[in-house]
């Protein structure tokens, strides 16, 4: 049975989406990227997960162009920068974010992370957007817990979806107070970068023995390991990204693996849960 994760409003959702950081930034890279994100739908991964600020607009285009024909299968998710995140510039950046996927609506819309506006006004044009039949629902991103805190204390706040924020088996800061925070409210966490970024990090995640063993146990790979440590989680799912085909169908592949507890102990062996307050870990 693969993994889901229940989202507001009568939307559960496949525990992996797909993530377009990257994406939209050469020409040559997309018909494969559009090839990607259609398999990936094909493959059940149906939210795909994007933002204005990703290739200055150029991902939301790519993803316009892979939703051509199958927006009703989609749960589509876009991010709006802090210093638009408010009255009258809150609604230009979500129309042209709808001009570049070239839909109607956004099904979940994410305060990027915090800026000059507050986030009383950002709420406030949220629900401005679910008026207007804009987006569906909206959430955060990169919000730690003082902020959610404070989110939870503002009018209509507690609207929130979802938030957004970087978590892997190297980086687990979130662990400690946030992410068993968002559990109690109930409020599903979208993982990026759940396979860490490119370089040194990602090679000895992707190269830890521990991990590696285990992999070999499951007959997979170490990414599809590391994806199935994330959504092993309660009420988090991962949103990695992926632009080949093949690379989408091991994400995919990844819902159907289930971590033993003997397997789970020994990657935190391997990489401890934090023991006291970490900064918000930020890409």
């Amino acid at each position: 049975m693969t993994k889901s994760v229940h989202f507001s409003h009568q939307a559960t959702l496949p525990a992996i989406g797909q993530g377009t950081w990257y994406m939209g930034e050469s020409r040559s890279q997309r018909a494969a990227e559009v090839a990607a994100l259609r398999a990936g739908v094909e493959q059940g991964l149906t939210l795909i997960d994007t933002a204005e600020m990703y290739a200055d607009g150029g991902a939301e285009e790519v993803v316009g162009e892979a939703l051509k024909g199958i927006r009703d299968k989609v749960f589509l998710v876009s991010k709006v920068y802090p210093w638009n995140a408010g009255g009258k510039k809150a609604i230009a950046a979500c129309e042209a974010s709808l001009r570049r996927l070239g839909t109607d609506h956004l099904d979940l819309y994410l305060l990027h992370w915090r800026g000059n506006y507050s986030l009383a006004e950002t709420v406030e044009v949220m629900e401005t957007l679910i008026a207007q039949g804009k987006i569906a629902r909206w959430g955060v991103s990169n919000l730690d817990i003082n902020d959610m805190q404070e989110l939870w204390q503002v009018d209509g706040g507690q609207q929130c979806a979802t938030n957004q924020v970087l978590y892997h088996l190297a980086s687990r800061g979130i662990e400690y107070d946030l992410l068993p925070w968002c559990q109690q409210q109930s409020l599903p966490v979208m993982a990026y970068c759940p396979l860490a970024q490119a370089g040194r990090l990602r090679n000895g995640l992707l190269n830890n023995n521990a991990v590696l063993d285990i992999a070999q146990a499951h007959n997979a790979s170490a990414a599809q390991i590391l994806l199935a440590w994330v959504i092993s989680h309660q009420g988090v799912m991962a949103i990695p990204k992926a632009s080949s085909v093949a690379h989408v169908k091991e994400n995919a592949e990844a819902l159907n693996i289930t971590l033993s507890a003997d397997e789970l102990a020994k990657l935190d062996r391997a990489f401890p849960a934090p023991q006291r307050k970490m900064p918000l870990d930020v890409v």
